[in-house]
């Protein structure tokens, strides 16, 4: 009744695509949160069938869940609470981000190999500028005596605009600059993610981090994926649970968002907000029956919606298509976005775990 399609197809071809454009930097697949709704394992998987350098995650447990499905291409674990488990990492090869003092010592204690994050300007996570020498010249010691490896120094562009993106990369040059005169030697430097990797050749340096756009979505308003050769790896459709015939004037869902204008058909789809189909995008949205592209109408509730189909001859059990690959003549996640006043990383990585995620290729 519901599903979640997931093209492996499409995402191999979309790695490659990328990886030719910013060769020769390495590319670590970024599969946190659960590879943005489609499925980490299976996604993993093909990645590392393709051969891509690194994996990414934000937390430890996600990085966990990957080796104990067999996947062994090198891991980059970043986000974490005072208490993460360095010596999980370690049994396991798993490279943590540091991002503090405390981090660095628990990370020594267990012998870890990390990577440290340092703050060029989103005031996240981070060291930042002010104690980087310090957590430099810790690490160096730590490194020096055998406690630790450091194998990489990484941050991450706000992408707000050229003048505050060139700042961040001048700075995070003099932090790796400081770095090595503390006595660090890292292998690996990286600070882009998908659209830095696309349009910023300085920015790429010895690896570059792909989310997003592995995933065949726009990275920004105005960026064109399909211009770019990269499809959408996701379709999420459900199956019309029920039609019904309704006079003009009838209200629809909750609050009577909307009242029929016309004598119409109206038909049940079973997703809802429970299912990450987002209710701000009520009554703006649309999807595809039948190769027709229809307006979503009323509240979306919880578990279903309902679309104005007017005189079409949809019936219960046909496919309903909410986004996928506009190409087939279907909206977009970036359709339901817009609709949404969200983003497309949103609307993929909210679809919940009920929707089972069907994977191939």
């Amino acid at each position: 009744m519901r599903e979640a399609r997931i093209d492996l197809g499409a995402l191999r071809s979309n790695l490659g695509i990328l990886r030719s454009k910013v060769a020769p930097a390495l590319v670590m697949g970024v599969v946190k949160a659960d590879a943005y709704g489609h499925g980490a394992v299976p996604v993993a998987r093909a990645l590392e069938e393709e051969g891509v350098d690194w994996l990414g995650t934000a937390d430890l447990g996600e990085a966990l869940a990957l080796r104990a499905a067999g996947i062994r291409t090198p891991l980059l674990a970043w986000l974490h609470g005072p208490d993460v488990d360095a010596a999980a990492a370690v049994e396991h090869g798993i490279d943590l981000g540091v991002s503090t003092i405390d981090q660095l010592e628990l990370a020594a204690a267990a012998g870890a190999t990390v990577q440290l994050k340092v703050d060029s300007g989103l005031a996240r996570n981070g060291f930042p500028p002010s104690e980087a020498l310090a957590a430099f010249s810790r690490a160096a010691d730590h490194e020096r005596n055998g406690r630790l490896r450091v194998r990489g120094i990484f941050s991450h562009l706000s992408n707000t605009s050229p003048a505050d993106d060139d700042a961040q990369v001048a700075l995070f040059g003099e932090l790796v600059d400081t770095a090595r005169e503390a006595g660090l030697t890292p292998e690996l430097r990286h600070l882009a993610s998908t659209q830095a990797a696309l349009e910023r050749t300085d920015a790429r340096l010895d690896l570059v981090r792909l989310g997003i756009g592995l995933y065949g979505l726009a990275h920004s308003d105005d960026a064109d994926p399909a211009a770019r050769g990269l499809r959408p790896v996701m379709e999420l459709s459900a199956t019309v649970a029920a039609v019904r015939r309704v006079p003009a004037g009838t209200g629809m869902s909750y609050g009577y968002l909307d009242r029929t204008d016309r004598e119409t058909t109206l038909a049940l789809v079973p997703l809802g907000y429970a299912d990450g189909v987002p209710r701000a995008a009520s009554g703006k949205a649309t999807v595809a029956i039948r190769g027709q592209v229809f307006r979503q109408v009323g509240r979306i509730a919880m578990d279903q919606f309902l679309v104005d189909v007017g005189d079409a001859p949809v019936e219960p059990g046909d496919r309903v298509v909410l986004w996928g690959d506009p190409v087939h003549g279907v909206p977009g996640a970036g359709d339901w976005a817009r609709a949404a006043g969200t983003i497309g990383y949103e609307i993929v990585t909210r679809v919940g775990p009920r929707v089972p995620r069907v994977a191939a290729g």
